[in-house]
């Protein structure tokens, strides 16, 4: 068997997932389409619209074959530990043979070759970044700067582009033999924040169901009927308690909170204003600073990240297509454990239930924001 992998979120699955997953499909000529997914809470460190198994519905009645969970100490980190994780997984999966993935630029051998130089950082390059960094830029415009010449601005920059290249360096890093499949993205920009008549980016979306504004045809009927008619989320303040309740020094080991992060987060944290808003600069991008929010209250540090990627983990199966069951003999075959019953974690080693717990901690902060439908939790559908 052939298995296409497709790391997604699909906060919420809209009219741009769907060509996406029906072009993997096309273009790769697998067998299966297996989704690896963020759980309830996403990489831009925000609570996803829709419960995890709600989403992972969507996927299967919109095409995929199979939706695994990605754990929280990954679908909450920066990109290079978002694409490490995922890569992690699926590469456990000896059936996987192509990752396919939505870019700006859907040039294969850019991705390549870029990676390529990525993953061989010289000293020079470092040594550039380094003062880009310290004349208040971002890392991603830094590390952008510091390329220039040699690798194009826009794949650095560009927000699919950055996670298709992260995804291209963790898979050659590992030395696999897994293939890229960059697909062009259609329609509105990433971060557009406008509605289109068809094809609006999930910012957009977003944030028209948090207003209860009125959109038609960007989601399939059987996304649309599912979302709540407006969304109010109380993340913030349960944040903010976090950071109060929590010593400076354990904030401080959560990852990206360098150069005493710490203080300023304990500082703005007594005030009204949401985090994020107090805390952004130019420096400090709006999703880090989210970020690092998200895994302080759902006590991920970077130690935890860390031990994660260098342990078998397990595949923790949110939902497959009745029709599709044999799936799961290739799914077994992987290095890592299987979830589907309760006794199936009996065989996890100790960092992976560790791991597994701070996703069941995740999921009850997430039942405290939203309700959660009991009746989404059959993992066939």
């Amino acid at each position: 068997m052939k298995i296409c992998a497709i790391i997604c979120e699909y906060n919420p699955f809209h009219n741009g997932h769907l060509y996406h997953l029906n072009a993997a499909r096309e273009h790769s000529g697998a067998d299966a389409i297996v989704c690896f997914m963020s759980g309830n809470f996403v990489q831009r460190g925000e609570s996803a619209i829709s419960d995890k198994y709600t989403r992972a519905r969507h996927a299967v009645l919109a095409g995929a074959d199979a939706v695994i969970e990605l754990p929280a100490v990954y679908s909450t980190s920066n990109a290079e530990l978002f694409a490490k994780g995922a890569v992690q997984l699926l590469s456990s999966i000896p059936a996987v043979q192509t990752l396919c993935f939505g870019a700006e630029t859907a040039n294969k051998a850019a991705f390549l070759l870029a990676a390529r130089y990525l993953n061989d950082e010289p000293k020079e390059v470092s040594d550039k970044i380094k003062a880009e960094l310290t004349s208040g830029a971002s890392y991603a415009r830094a590390r952008a700067q510091a390329w220039a010449g040699f690798i194009p601005f826009d794949l650095l920059t560009s927000p699919n582009n950055v996670l298709g290249l992260e995804y291209t360096k963790a898979l050659q890093a590992l030395g696999s033999t897994i293939e890229i499949l960059p697909i062009c993205r259609t329609g509105a920009g990433y971060s557009e924040e406008r509605l289109q008549s068809d094809y609006s980016s999930a910012t957009a979306i977003r944030a028209a169901i948090r207003t209860g504004e009125i959109f038609d045809g960007n989601l399939p009927d059987f996304v649309r009927k599912d979302l709540p008619p407006a969304l109010e989320t109380r993340l913030d303040a349960l944040e903010k308690y976090a950071i109060l309740s929590t010593p400076k020094e354990e904030i401080a080991r959560v990852c990206d909170c360098t150069e005493g992060l710490e203080n300023a987060f304990k500082r703005a944290a007594l005030l009204k204003a949401p985090l994020a808003q107090t805390l952004t600069t130019a420096r400090y991008t709006a999703s880090r600073i989210r970020r690092i929010a998200l895994q302080n209250l759902l006590k991920i540090d970077e130690n935890s990240i860390r031990r994660a990627l260098l342990n078998p983990l397990y595949l923790n199966v949110l939902a497959i297509k009745k029709e599709r069951k044999e799936l799961l003999s290739a799914l077994g075959e992987s290095t890592f454990p299987l979830l589907i019953r309760p006794r199936d974690e009996e065989t996890l080693c100790e960092i992976a239930k560790k791991t597994l717990e701070i996703d069941r901690f995740a999921d009850h902060v997430y039942n405290l924001l939203y309700e959660v439908n009991e009746q989404e939790k059959n993992v066939f559908i």
